[in-house]
């Protein structure tokens, strides 16, 4: 374990409701928003010499940082709530997001809106890398119930909708874990507790419509889309998957309005030869390129 991780908080891993808000420092706000503190002192610094030496004494204003809107955290000039329900979504199953502590303050990210379209009670964010009993006892009892599962693929994963109908045990909880491929592997094989669930993944034809961020291959889907795949399974109810992506669609096109480009998935780009970075000469990393190659031929 990073132990710069062990020392990020006493606190850690964090947590809190789904729809709560995390206070910030200044300086954090104004690197979200991509504002860069005054620095023009800074670039003469070199040209005036001595001079500037009591300017770094000087006090700095902070950046203003755009009024935000409290449902739905987006700036209030580009809140998503007209495309939000107007009330919660009814549902029975209970969300547990566990998302990797690089996420949490990515301006583009998922979990926001799909907390905001389901209730507090239903959806809880736990933030960190590290999780066991100790730390966390309520998380390990949700792990050890027979009816909590956590989606994940892999060789070992049942198909979620073959498994609802087979079960014997209705599940009521579904974990996710958030954030990239590889952060979120790194927390599911280096958590004990998350492989004490039954590990379900997703048979679905759907291509991600979350077209801002590059996705390994075009089968890969976000926290939302795959919260919204599962929900609309387990409560059996399609337009749970259609209310669910609808803010997620807005997102993207606005962003793509605004200058944004669409990315194409590594599979896309490696099957029409596009993939605009040399082979890694890495071993490893090699490897599983040419396992994505050969499964895109198949």
């Amino acid at each position: 374990m990073d132990p710069q991780e062990e020392a990020r908080t006493p606190r850690d891993p964090l947590e809190w409701p789904c729809g709560a808000r995390k206070s910030q420092t200044p300086d954090e706000e104004q690197r979200r928003e991509g504002g860069a503190a005054p620095a023009a002192a800074v670039l003469d610094a070199e040209a005036d010499g001595p001079s500037v030496d009591g300017l770094w004494e000087l006090p700095v204003e902070p950046a203003e940082r755009r009024p935000e809107c409290s449902r739905c955290s987006r700036p209030q000039k580009v809140c998503l709530c007209p495309y939000l329900p107007a009330h919660p979504l009814h549902i029975s199953t209970h969300l547990y997001i566990i998302q990797h502590p690089a996420e949490e303050n990515k301006v583009l990210r998922t979990v926001p809106l799909l907390a905001a379209c389901l209730p507090q009670d239903k959806c809880k964010v736990k933030i960190g890398r590290r999780f066991s009993e100790e730390r966390d006892p309520e998380l390990s009892t949700i792990c050890r119930k027979s009816d909590t599962l956590i989606l994940y693929p892999g060789a070992e994963a049942a198909n979620l909708e073959e498994f609802v109908l087979d079960s014997p045990i209705y599940p009521t909880t579904v974990i996710i874990i958030d954030g990239t491929w590889s952060q979120a592997k790194d927390i599911f094989y280096k958590n004990s507790l998350f492989r004490l669930p039954k590990q379900v993944q997703l048979k679905t034809s759907l291509s991600s419509q979350y077209v801002i961020r590059t996705q390994p291959t075009n089968r890969c889907l976000s926290t939302l889309e795959c919260a919204a795949v599962a929900l609309s399974i387990l409560e059996k109810n399609n337009c749970i998957q259609e209310t669910l992506l609808r803010p997620l669609q807005a997102l993207c096109s606005f962003q793509l309005q605004h200058g944004a480009q669409i990315r194409l998935s590594k599979e896309h780009l490696l099957k029409n030869g596009l993939y605009p970075k040399p082979m890694p000469k890495n071993k490893r990393k090699l490897r599983k390129m040419e396992l994505l190659m050969n499964s895109i031929k198949i």
